[in-house]
């Protein structure tokens, strides 16, 4: 199965990314992750990304937050899909990060999750869903996702109208 490089521009946006890391092991995606600064360490993420299609990476998540270049120039410097995570900081909250991953110019795409921690649960299904399509048994682990979630949402439902009744 190919893997999943995760990537943050600091240490500080790991303790948000705790649940992608969680989302990843629940499908037995295997994975790493680093901190590369796209400001302060560019030729290191310039290294990193030219190493990653030999070294059987699929898909690559990059969280960054305040201007957010990272998703975007590792986008530019590698043909795997890259999936944006605009990390929630600073006095706008993620929404400066999810408007600089999501604008993107023609050619360079970036996947774009919200901000916040469906945002970063989201990256690890959707990385999931990526790979999944060249693979039988994790296709059935997404399905299997799915399911849980259907029947989480029914337990949800099942509640509230046992409440309703009960006014």
């Amino acid at each position: 199965m190919k893997k999943v490089g995760i990537v943050m521009g600091s240490d500080s946006d790991f303790s948000f990314l705790e649940d992608t890391v969680k989302t990843l092991k629940k499908f037995g995606i295997p994975y790493d992750a680093s901190v590369i600064s796209a400001h302060r360490n560019p030729d290191k993420l310039h290294d990193w990304a030219a190493s990653l299609l030999s070294e059987g990476y699929g898909v690559l998540i990059a969280a960054a937050g305040g201007a957010a270049h990272l998703p975007g120039v590792l986008a530019a410097q590698t043909p795997l899909p890259v999936i944006g995570v605009p990390v929630p900081n600073g006095p706008l909250n993620g929404v400066d990060a999810l408007y600089s991953i999501c604008q993107m110019p023609a050619g360079i795409p970036v996947a774009t999750v919200g901000v916040g921690l469906g945002g970063a649960v989201n990256a690890a299904v959707l990385a999931a869903k990526i790979l999944a399509v060249n693979d039988e048994d994790l296709m059935n682990k997404v399905i299997e996702y799915k399911n849980e979630l259907k029947v989480k949402n029914d337990l949800k439902n099942d509640s509230l109208q046992e409440k309703l009744k009960n006014l």
